[in-house]
């Protein structure tokens, strides 16, 4: 049974809205890292500006961590929010997760900032805890688009993208645990996530692929048995 026209346009304006809406706090949040630069500026006293600087560029490196954290998370975002074909009160509430943990954001990359050089494993680990966060978040979103939020009962795309989220949440808890122990190979491990998350439907669809070439081969197997 087919929704009225008014229905249609109605459930089309309110995501419409959740998404501006969304776009508007992934915005603020990334503003909001550029504060912590400016507050070195305002803590300098009369230090000359180049020593300043040079002095302060791991501020500056985790600024652009922060920076392009929130950007990749604004991108998996938008790109899970394209499948939805309507929304409902508990969808607002689960968009709402996503967006706490995208606010939250720019106090872990303080931390990092400033403790960095002193406390770097609980630094990293506080930073790491985070996207441990957002990988439950974009998990918690995909899962219910996929389950409520479109009429395509078996969207293989979508359900890899699902997949994808699911294994983050354990390598991201896996990765929270080494910053404790190994700080340089939890660094090379959160970029090699940030690799694969800054291209997100690139790699989702390399695993669409290869569970298709399952699927042909194992059909192949039981034609031949």
């Amino acid at each position: 049974m087919k929704s009225p026209p008014g229905e249609i346009e109605n459930k089309s304006k309110q995501l419409a809205r959740l998404e501006s809406f969304s776009d508007g706090v992934f915005a603020i949040a990334i503003t909001l890292l550029i504060l912590e630069l400016i507050e070195m500026l305002h803590s300098s006293g009369r230090a000359e500006l180049g020593k300043l600087l040079l002095a302060h560029w791991k501020s500056f490196l985790v600024f652009l961590i922060g920076f392009l954290t929130i950007l990749v998370c604004w991108i998996n975002h938008h790109l899970v929010l394209s499948f939805a074909e309507k929304t409902d009160g508990n969808f607002f509430w689960v968009n709402g997760f996503v967006l706490l943990v995208v606010t939250f954001t720019p106090f872990p990359t303080a931390i990092l900032a400033e403790y960095l050089e002193k406390e770097s494993h609980l630094a990293l680990a506080i930073f790491g805890f985070n996207y441990f966060m957002m990988s439950i978040a974009a998990y918690c979103i995909t899962v219910y688009i996929n389950n409520r939020l479109t009429s395509h009962e078996k969207n293989e795309l979508l359900h890899c993208y699902v997949l994808l989220y699911r294994w983050s949440i354990i390598y991201t808890l896996i990765v929270f645990f080494v910053c404790l122990i190994a700080v340089p190979l939890a660094i090379a491990l959160y970029v090699l996530l940030f690799v694969v998350f800054a291209f997100p439907k690139e790699f989702a669809s390399k695993l669409m692929a290869m569970r298709n070439k399952r699927k042909r081969r194992s059909s192949r197997r039981m034609t031949a048995g």
